[in-house]
């Protein structure tokens, strides 16, 4: 007889695999910039654009979901009243993909099928409906300046694609992923994974 441990096993590891890939975002990374090799990330602020300033509530919902991977990429919040070391700009964007059904060159979706009237059965071509699921193009970018000279220093963009809009938790992954290799440069773009926050 047989073990099916190794089965048993095997069937564990792809669940675990799948629930991974369900709680975690891939993301497409590409970063920019001459951060000083002997320089600590320091204290930080957000800029805002004026088109930012006159949307204020998208403008802190957006900052709100970078400041965790500034945490994690070493930088701290200016205090109230305090010069920052950099300025951070923040940006973002979550756009419906057009699609139409010809972009398939199998677009009608027919197939062969079989026709059954009474004890007769025939072949047949037969259309079929589909369904669509929208798909949403996603994109998070990060401008970090020194507040002194005002000479930018570091820039990074993360995309990536979706059936939603980017919600708190997408944005806040995506901007750890263009954070994550701060303040290394590598190949661009690279493939980035992280996992979703809880």
């Amino acid at each position: 007889m047989r073990s099916t441990a190794p089965w048993i096993a095997l069937t564990g590891a792809v669940l675990l695999a799948g629930c991974a890939a369900m709680n975690s975002l891939s993301t497409d990374v590409s970063s920019f910039g001459e951060w000083p090799a002997d320089r600590k990330p320091g204290s930080y602020a957000f800029e805002r654009l004026p088109s930012q300033q006159a949307r204020a509530a998208e403008a802190d919902a957006l900052e709100a979901a970078a400041q965790g991977a500034l945490l994690k990429a070493g930088f701290t919040a200016a205090a109230p009243g305090a010069e920052p070391d950099v300025l951070v700009q923040v940006g973002a964007r979550s756009s419906l993909a057009d699609y139409q059904a010809w972009d398939d060159p199998l677009w009608w979706r027919g197939g062969f099928g079989y026709w059954r009237y009474g004890p007769w059965v025939s072949p047949r071509w037969a259309m079929s409906a589909r369904y669509d699921f929208p798909r949403y193009e996603r994109e998070v970018a990060v401008l970090i300046r020194d507040r002194a000279s005002g000479k930018p220093l570091f820039e990074a963009r993360a995309s990536s694609e979706g059936n939603a809009r980017a919600g708190a938790a997408t944005l806040a992954a995506m901007f750890e992923a263009a954070l994550m290799d701060f303040p290394r440069l590598g190949m661009n773009p690279r493939r980035v994974v992280v996992p979703l926050p809880g």
